[in-house]
C-alpha cells in the first residue's frame, strides 16, 4: 500500500514545541511580518536571527514522541512517503528516513546572495559569511511566506499514486498543503484526518480520528498490520 503522510504543528506540540496558530505561541509576540517574511528579514535580520536561534535551541532540546516514532515504524513496513511542515528534525531523530521538509529546516542554513546550502550552527548573526561566495548574506533555510515550498514535484507525485492519505496535526489554513486532501481524493485515495479538532478543510477528509497525536497515531499504525 502506497501512503502519503504530511505533519504539522500538532505533532511535536506533545515534545514540547508550540504550534503556529496556539494563543502562547513562539509567534505570539512576533508580528510574522517580521519574522517569517523576506521583507522582515531585510528590515531587520538580527531580529530575525535571534528569533531563529531560540527555536533551533527549543528543537534541540525537544525529544521525538510515540507519533514520531510510529510514524518511523511505518515507513519500515510500508510505501510511505512523509511530508512535514514542520521545521524541526524530530521526525529524523525518530527513525523516519527521506522526510520531505516542505518549509525547510532549522538544521539549515542558506545564503540569500548566491543560494548555497550547510548545516546551520546553533546560533547564527547578520554578519556570517557564505561558506561559498563569503558574503554576509546568511539567513535560514526557512520558506518564509511568500516564498515557494520545498519539494512540490516530489510532494504532487506522492499524492497522484497514494492509496492512502492522512493529515496528522495541521490546521488546514496554509496552502499549499491545505490542498493535499482534495488533491489526493480526487485521485481516489482514501483521506484520513488525525487531530485535536477538525481542521479548516475536514469537508476533504472521508474520516477523522480525534485525540493528542501521541495516542492517536500509534493506534492507526496498530491497525494497518
Amino acid at each position: 500500500m502506497r501512503i502519503a503522510v504530511l505533519t504539522g504543528a500538532g505533532i511535536s506540540a506533545e515534545s514540547g514545541l508550540a504550534t503556529f496558530r496556539a494563543v502562547d505561541g513562539l509567534w505570539e509576540s512576533h508580528r510574522i511580518e517580521d519574522v517569517a517574511t523576506p521583507e522582515g528579514f531585510a528590515a531587520d535580520p538580527a531580529l530575525v536571527h535571534r528569533f531563529y536561534n531560540m527555536r533551533r535551541a527549543n528543537a534541540a532540546a525537544a525529544r521525538p514522541n510515540a507519533a514520531h516514532l510510529a510514524l518511523a515504524d511505518l515507513a519500515r513496513r510500508h510505501d510511505l512517503t512523509l511530508v512535514t511542515q514542520n521545521v524541526d528534525d524530530l521526525h529524523e531523530r525518530a527513525g523516519s528516513p527521506a522526510v520531505i521538509h516542505m518549509h525547510g529546516t532549522l538544521n539549515g542554513a542558506l545564503c540569500a546572495a548566491c543560494g548555497h546550502r550547510w548545516a546551520a550552527p546553533a546560533v547564527m548573526a547578520p554578519g556570517d559569511p557564505c561558506p561559498a561566495c563569503a558574503r554576509p548574506a546568511t539567513r535560514p533555510d526557512i520558506v518564509w511566506f511568500g516564498e515557494m515550498p520545498y519539494g512540490l514535484d516530489r510532494i504532487w507525485e506522492a499524492l497522484e499514486t497514494a492509496d492512502l492519505f492522512a493529515a496528522i496535526g495541521t490546521s488546514g489554513n496554509v496552502y499549499p498543503a491545505a490542498g493535499f486532501a482534495q488533491h489526493a481524493r480526487r485521485r481516489g485515495a482514501e483521506c484520513l484526518e488525525l487531530n485535536l479538532e477538525a481542521s479548516a478543510n475536514a469537508r476533504d477528509f472521508h474520516r477523522r480520528i480525534v485525540g493528542p497525536a501521541s495516542r492517536t497515531v500509534p493506534e492507526w499504525v496498530a491497525s494497518l498490520g
